[in-house]
């Protein structure tokens, strides 16, 4: 007759730590479906960013881009093949178009960070990249200006401490570092 009273509490025991271990499993399923779902955000933005960073070294001229493919091959099992085919379809396409780019920027005229910093500096109030691509767009015509070859080269002259940033709220606004300012007037 031992038996039977024993026999429900471990039962009962194991019921509970079923309850338990099934509770820690789910809360850990949210915790990695967060988890990937940023990553995959940030994947986004990566590729995204390296497609920019493809242009523009397309259009500098500069192209090492069988380092580039060896380098993502092994990093993309988590990547769909429609993304694949896609930046193979890009780079192709990409090739074609910096023969065009490349023509339309004469040798001798000035960098993009020297016309945003040429900008910037005659300005007195912070700019987002939206303004500065279209007054630069306005002021230079002749050349194709794209919002977000702006962007990189203001995020580039953050970098080297020639702009500052500034956010207010979703916004990021650029104006010329003190330093910039204070030279020329020096």
């Amino acid at each position: 007759m031992p038996k039977t009273p024993s026999t429900p509490s471990i039962t009962a025991d194991y019921v509970q730590r079923v309850t338990d271990d099934l509770s820690v499993n789910r809360s850990e399923q949210e915790r990695v479906r967060a988890e990937l779902a940023r990553l995959q955000e940030e994947l986004i933005r990566l590729e995204e960013s390296e497609q920019v960073l493809t242009k523009v070294q397309e259009v500098l001229g500069t192209t090492p881009k069988q380092t580039a493919k060896k380098g993502k091959a092994s990093k993309t099992a988590a990547v769909p093949a429609a993304r694949r085919s896609n930046s193979k379809a890009g780079a192709t396409t990409g090739r074609k178009t910096s023969k065009k780019a490349t023509s339309s920027k004469k040798p001798g005229e000035p960098t993009w960070l020297e016309l945003t910093t040429a900008h910037l500096t005659g300005q007195n109030e912070p700019k987002s990249a939206a303004e500065v691509s279209s007054a630069l767009t306005e002021a230079h015509p002749e050349r194709a200006v794209q919002v977000t070859v702006v962007r990189n080269t203001l995020e580039q002259g953050v970098a080297q401490g020639l702009f500052v940033r500034s956010k207010q709220g979703r916004s990021v606004f650029y104006s010329p570092a003190v330093a910039v300012s204070a030279q020329p007037g020096a």
